[in-house]
This record gives structure tokens, C-alpha cells and sequence, in this order.
């Protein structure tokens, strides 16, 4: 039991780490921001998506704060 425990005692950690990421991205996207974080992220997504990248950082953000919320509540990959 005690091993258990400890392998899947963080697993909470690195889905509420994939949601923040998600976060940063859904906000930056919507709001066009000129915070470092997220010019580098869509300076990376602009080089494919163009124009878009915006759009595509937005999506993709909010795949990672629905996937990132399930993570750490244990319903996926517990």
C-alpha cells in the first residue's frame, strides 16, 4: 500500500502544473498579451500557424486545462 501511495501521490502535481500551462495560454491567447511568457509561445506557434496562432494557443489551451484537471483528480492516468 505504502508504495502505491507514493507513485501516485503527486500525480495531482503535474496535472495542476498542465492546467496553470493551459491558463497561461487560454489568457494570453484572449487577450493578446505582451507578457513574455506568452510572446515566446507564439513566436513557436506562429512559425506554423501564421495568423492563427492565436487561435491554435486558445484551443490548445483549453485541451490542456480540461486534460490537466482530469490528470489530477485521478480520472485519467492514476
Amino acid at each position: 500500500i505504502g508504495a502505491s501511495r507514493c507513485q501516485t501521490g503527486g500525480v495531482w502535481i503535474w496535472g495542476t502544473l498542465m492546467a496553470a500551462i493551459g491558463t497561461v495560454m487560454v489568457l494570453g491567447a484572449a487577450t493578446r498579451s505582451d507578457v513574455v511568457v506568452y510572446r515566446v509561445l507564439r513566436a513557436r506557434a506562429a512559425v506554423l500557424w501564421k495568423d492563427r496562432a492565436d487561435t491554435f494557443l486558445l484551443i490548445s489551451g483549453c485541451i490542456l486545462i480540461v486534460v490537466g484537471g482530469l490528470w489530477a483528480t485521478g480520472v485519467i492516468w492514476s
